[in-house]
This record gives C-alpha cells, sequence and structure tokens, in this order.
C-alpha cells in the first residue's frame, strides 16, 4: 500500500470561474505562483462559510491574477494541513513564504 503524503494534484489557474466550480468542503489547498512554487499552504475549516471556495475567493482578492491554486478535499483538514507543512519543511528545510510569517507549532515528519 503506497500513502501519498504531498498534495501532487495538477495546478488550477486562480480565477472565478475555476473558483466557482469548487464544492463547498472542507480540505486543503496549496496557492503557487505562475512557476508552481508553492507560496502557502492553507485549510478550510469549519469556519469557512463555503469551504474551500470561501477560503480560495480570499485568496484571489489577496493576491490577485497569476497565481495557481489545487485542492483536497478533507474532512480532517487540520491533521492534514499540519502534514502538508511538514512535509513541505522536510523537502525544502523550510516553510513556505506566506506560512513562514505566522508557523503553527508542527513536528516533524521524514518523508521516504
Amino acid at each position: 500500500m503506497s500513502i501519498r503524503l504531498r498534495l501532487d494534484k495538477p495546478w488550477r489557474p486562480l480565477t472565478g470561474e475555476e473558483i466557482a466550480r469548487l464544492p463547498g468542503q472542507l480540505g486543503v489547498y496549496q496557492v503557487g505562483d505562475g512557476a508552481g512554487a508553492v507560496l502557502f499552504i492553507g485549510q478550510a475549516g469549519a469556519r469557512a462559510p463555503f469551504g474551500l471556495r470561501s477560503e480560495l475567493q480570499s485568496e484571489l482578492a489577496q493576491r490577485g491574477a497569476g497565481h495557481q491554486f489545487r485542492v483536497e478535499v478533507n474532512m480532517q483538514y487540520r491533521t492534514r494541513w499540519f502534514e502538508l507543512l511538514m512535509v513541505y519543511r522536510a523537502d525544502h528545510g523550510e516553510l513556505p513564504p506566506d506560512n513562514a510569517k505566522n508557523p503553527p507549532p508542527l513536528g516533524r515528519l521524514s518523508p521516504s
């Protein structure tokens, strides 16, 4: 059995049209620049009125055009969020730039 730790879904353009296609469900997401470098790993939790859709609408309003995103619907969004942050830090030696500004307390993960 293979466990997938990394969020490796295809990037989608961060546009209002793409966001409107998202489900109003809980989950995690990544926002990247035009080249696909991860800038932020976020979560859409129980306080987001329309889940992933709400969170990514906020990201679009803050960042503007030229960015990308990918999502994973996950009811255990907080645990998955921590996991994605720990995997990113293990792979790159640091957190994504926008997560590094206000990092959550994280453990260590050594993915293979």
